[in-house]
Parts: C-alpha cells; structure tokens; sequence
C-alpha cells in the first residue's frame, strides 16, 4: 500500500528522472527503463502513476513550462518599465540553459509536429511568449511594428536557445546580450 503524501514526490522523482535520461540519451533512446533507473524505481511505477511513457512525457514538458512560467511571472512583478519587463523575459528564457533541460526541450519541440499533446503545450507556449512581448513592446512601438518585433524576439530566443544546445558556445549571459542587442536595434530604428 503507497504511503499516504508519496504521490507528489514520486511524481516530481519521475519527471526529473525523465528529463534526466532526455539529456543523456535524448528522446530517442528515453525509455521506460531509463527514466525508471534513474529515479531508482520500478517501470511499474511509472505506470502507476502516469499510465506510460506519453503521459509522462507530457507531464515533464507541462512541468518545465510551469517552470518557466513561474519564473517569468516573478521576474515580470518587478519589472517597473516596458523595457524592464522585455529584459525580464529574457532573463525567464535565458535563465533556463542547463544542458539537460535544453536537451530536453530539444526533444519536446522535434517530437510536437508528430505528438498532438505536445503540440498542444507547445502552441500554448508560443502564444505565451508572444503575448508578453507584444503587451511589453506596445507602449514602446506603433502596432504593426511591435508585433514585428515580437515575433523577431521570440524567433531570437528559439534561435539562441538551439545554438546552445548545438554548439554549447553560447551562455545566458551571451544569449541575453544577442537578444537584448536585437531588441536595442529594434527599438532604436
């Protein structure tokens, strides 16, 4: 019988396991058995409690945009300015470089096209970043430039991040620089 107050930790214990193996074996080669040794439990378990791999995939991805999602809401409380709450959401992106988790979106964003779940997270993510932007930069640019904008700062965001996990050549600090240097040409055009 599971122990009353388990079902929280075990699930946070499978979902970081799970990204975990995404970072050491990519999606792929992350198996039922790979999440589950790496969180020093039984495939049984997994099933248990997410009902198999998908869900569990997608509870990890649901789990990282909380994540995300969170961060970007702190950071954008104590934002004082349009300017100030564009660079938050940077930051809220940027601060997110770990290789095993970058892996990880990796491997959400190449499997989204082909798993409606994870399409649907994905679509909600986009529209997420894109209507933050767009609420920061309208009181800075006339309309049909600001949504230029935004969707140029969402494309370089993407774009920073892939190059991290590609090449591991670019930091945080590097990529906040590039975008914020993109968005000061913008701005100052």
């Amino acid at each position: 019988m599971p122990k009353v107050g388990m079902e929280p930790i075990r699930r946070r214990q499978l979902i970081d396991a799970t990204i975990t193996s995404m970072g050491e074996h990519g999606l792929a080669d992350t198996t039922v058995q790979t999440i589950s040794r790496g969180a020093g439990v039984s495939p049984g378990i997994i099933h248990h409690y997410f009902g198999g791999k998908d869900e569990l995939l997608s509870a990890t991805m649901r789990s990282m945009l909380q994540q995300l999602r969170d961060d970007a809401t702190q950071r954008l409380a104590t934002a004082d300015s349009p300017r100030a709450r564009l660079e938050a959401i940077v930051d809220s992106v940027h601060g997110h470089v770990e290789p095993r988790v970058v892996a990880a979106w990796l491997g959400f964003w190449a499997q989204a096209p082909h798993n409606p779940a994870l399409a649907r997270l994905q679509r909600i993510n986009a529209r997420r970043l894109h209507s933050n932007l767009l609420h920061a930069l309208r009181p800075l640019l006339p309309p049909d430039r600001a949504e230029r904008v935004a969707v140029g700062l969402a494309a370089m965001i993407d774009g920073l991040w892939l190059r991290f996990a590609l090449t591991g050549a670019m930091d945080g600090s590097a990529a906040r620089a590039v975008a914020l240097g993109y968005l000061d040409s913008e701005l100052n055009a």
